[in-house]
């Protein structure tokens, strides 16, 4: 297991030594912005001009889409590619670590650092759904309901203080020192959940966050987003481990990234009960967007689709690197 971190810690940081990760990310962040400032004013605007949910410009818009289906290419093109063509693949193929191992860390490393990127975006979500502090009252009741939270915020604590632990221990070797570092971070979790409950139970008023737009449209789009990362991101990695040139790479992962989503794009008139639109439908991104994650709902079907996809990568990655150990 400890190679396998090693590697993961080793592909997530390489990330942060590439000019191209940065550029992705100023320009991700960039378009982000640009929509959620659309957003913004659509929300407040009045007539036909605004939007119904929170996130619909984000799922409707093409420049969104065309820079999304351009992430996993730039994202995984050096993950085997700048390997190959270095001549470092064959040295990590003979360390002592499996093939699965190698191709499990370089995924968990691009993934990590996908949803990196959509960590700065979370700023946005108070304002898109309307957060607001409402003063109301407190029956005894509802004692119960916040004290219940503060088990809950226990329980919270203690996973927080394992996974320090571990996490320490990895990063410094040290299993005492980790360990009263640890302790001290929990014991503060443990002190501030007891100082932020401690006026919700002792007075008879208490301060709760309400939302004026349903948030759970937010919520699907961002696990939507999350799922169909990860197909990409694995056709991608699988493309890499196929080519040495990383601009082979990444032009072969966005032809094949685009054939996901340019029937959003394209929208061709046809007749919605034929079996080509259902077929078309069912492999494009952006109508289960438009139609599902957008709106709140989330269809076994789309999940299925980005699960199997992904997974069917990976296999064919392990394959791919396999048939490399024996050439």
């Amino acid at each position: 297991m400890r190679p396998t971190l090693s590697l993961i810690r080793r592909e997530f940081s390489a990330y942060f030594y590439s000019p191209i990760a940065y550029v992705v990310l100023f320009v991700f962040l960039f378009v982000t912005g640009h929509l959620f400032y659309l957003s913004l004013e659509a929300l407040t605007a009045s007539g036909p001009k605004g939007i119904s949910y929170p996130m619909e410009l984000f799922v409707n818009g093409v420049p969104f889409w065309l820079v999304f289906v351009t992430i996993a290419p730039l994202l995984t093109m050096r993950l085997f590619a700048e390997e190959r063509s270095s001549g470092t693949l064959e040295m990590l193929l003979t360390a002592p670590v499996r093939d699965w191992q190698v191709v499990f860390a370089k995924y968990v490393g691009c993934y990590a650092f996908y949803i990196l990127m959509w960590l700065p975006t979370l700023l946005y979500l108070p304002v898109l759904t309307g957060w607001q502090w409402s003063k109301s009252p407190i029956d005894i009741d509802d004692r119960e309901v916040l004290i219940g939270y503060i088990v809950a915020a226990s329980v919270a604590g203690l996973i927080v203080f394992v996974t320090l632990i571990w996490t320490l221990q990895f990063l410094l070797k040290v299993r005492l020192l980790a360990a009263l570092i640890c302790l001290l971070v929990a014991c503060a979790i443990g002190a501030g959940g007891v100082l932020l409950c401690w006026p919700m139970i002792t007075s008879k008023e208490w301060w709760t966050i309400y939302c004026s737009i349903d948030p759970f449209p937010v919520i699907t789009t961002y696990i939507g987003l999350a799922l169909a990362g990860a197909m990409f991101l694995s056709i991608g990695l699988f493309i890499s481990s196929l080519v040495k040139s990383q601009m082979v790479a990444a032009l072969v992962s966005l032809f094949i990234g685009v054939a996901f989503i340019v029937g959003g794009i394209w929208k061709p008139d046809m007749d919605t009960s034929d079996l080509p639109y259902k077929i078309l439908q069912f492999f494009t991104v952006p109508m289960h967007f438009e139609r599902n994650f957008g709106r709140g709902l989330i269809d076994t079907r789309n999940v299925i689709l980005y699960s199997t996809v992904a997974l069917l990568g990976l296999f064919l990655t392990v394959r791919s690197v396999e048939s490399r150990r024996w050439r």
